[in-house]
C-alpha cells in the first residue's frame, strides 16, 4: 500500500498545457513527507507527457484518497483497466525521471 501511495505521489508535474498543475497541486496539498515544489513539479511534467487531462483528473484524486487507486486498479471496468496501464507507465516514468 505504501508503494501505491508513492506511485500516486509520483503522478504529477508542469507543462504548458491547459491542465498543467492538477497533479502538482494535489501533490503539494497532500502533506506527504518529501512533497516539494521540485518533486511535485517534476511529476506534473511527466504526467503532462504521459497522461490525458481526464487521466490526470482521476490520478489527482489518489492524493486525497489513496484507497481510490486500489479501487480503480481492481475494477472490472475496461476503462479503468486501460487507465491503470497508462498510470503504471506514468508512475514508472516519474520514478525514473524524478527520483
Amino acid at each position: 500500500m505504501k508503494k501505491m501511495v508513492v506511485l500516486a505521489a509520483l503522478a504529477v508535474c508542469c507543462s504548458g498545457t491547459a491542465y498543467a498543475g492538477m497533479i502538482e497541486s494535489a501533490c503539494l496539498k497532500s502533506g506527504r513527507p518529501g512533497a516539494s515544489r521540485a518533486l511535485c513539479g517534476c511529476i506534473q511534467s511527466v504526467a503532462n507527457r504521459t497522461l490525458s487531462a481526464n487521466d490526470q483528473r482521476l490520478a489527482a484524486t489518489f492524493f486525497q484518497d489513496p484507497h481510490q487507486a486500489q479501487v480503480i486498479r481492481q475494477s472490472d471496468r475496461t476503462a479503468h483497466e486501460v487507465f491503470w496501464q497508462r498510470y503504471k507507465v506514468f508512475g514508472a516514468t516519474a520514478q525514473n525521471y524524478c527520483g
